[in-house]
């Protein structure tokens, strides 16, 4: 499992990953000039030791290459967390898809409370079905506008903006597993916008897989970043 789909048109990849529990393991032992071949029940032990203690470096020697397809502005509220390398799909040079995020019925919501907090609530199905066709008919406007443009021959680099945020974009996005956790701890929690926890559920799965022990360890300590 290298791909997860996420809503109709969107998706993480895991493009590449040079990850695994030992090179935790292994980047904490060469402080006492040792060198681990295979993980053993100490091991295991020792990651949790640098997880509950927050010595956070050793997680840091390895990588991961994500490929995400998502909404714009799920990727502007991802690309605020700063860690990691960003390479995002850019309009000047290639025509943008007509494929947008529309939500769901059921994620069709309504903002309840003072800011800082919030809870959300559906909305009625005739609100829900109201605001989708709203949705709809603007990124239709929207983008056959950005098409006429193109038709004129108004460079990519103006007539993109007419698009709106809804659009899916794409980039790469490359870190280590302690950036990853940290990622992590703030959009796969209930307080984070439905949209993007998404996609970290869908990210949080893939680093599952590479360094299950650290995945485990990060879980039972409370899911803070080390």
């Amino acid at each position: 499992m290298d791909q997860i789909d996420v809503f109709t048109d969107g998706f993480v990849r895991l493009d590449s990953a040079m990850a695994d529990d030992l090179s935790v393991v292994n980047a904490a032992r060469v402080s006492f000039g040792t060198r681990k071949e295979a993980m053993d029940e100490r091991d295991d032990g020792l990651i949790g030791f640098l997880m509950r203690e927050r010595h956070g470096t050793p997680f840091e020697h390895n990588a991961y290459r994500f490929h995400v397809r998502c909404p714009i502005f799920v990727m502007r509220e991802w690309i605020r967390h700063r860690v990691g390398s960003f390479n995002e799909l850019s309009g000047r040079y290639a025509k943008i898809d007509d494929s947008f995020y529309i939500p769901s019925v059921e994620d069709v919501r309504t903002q309840v409370g003072k800011p800082g907090s919030y809870t959300f609530e559906t909305v009625a199905p005739d609100v829900a079905d109201r605001t989708r066709s709203a949705m709809e008919e603007s990124y239709s406007a929207s983008y056959a506008a950005y098409e006429a443009m193109l038709a004129d021959g108004v460079a990519r680099e103006v007539a993109r903006s007419v698009l709106p945020v809804g659009i899916m974009t794409e980039f790469f996005w490359t870190l280590n597993a302690r950036s990853l956790m940290n990622f992590l701890s703030l959009r796969n929690q209930e307080h984070a916008q439905r949209e993007i926890r998404r996609y970290a559920e869908a990210v949080e799965a893939l680093f599952e897989t590479r360094m299950p022990i650290t995945h485990r360890h990060f879980v039972e300590h409370g899911r803070k970043a080390p």
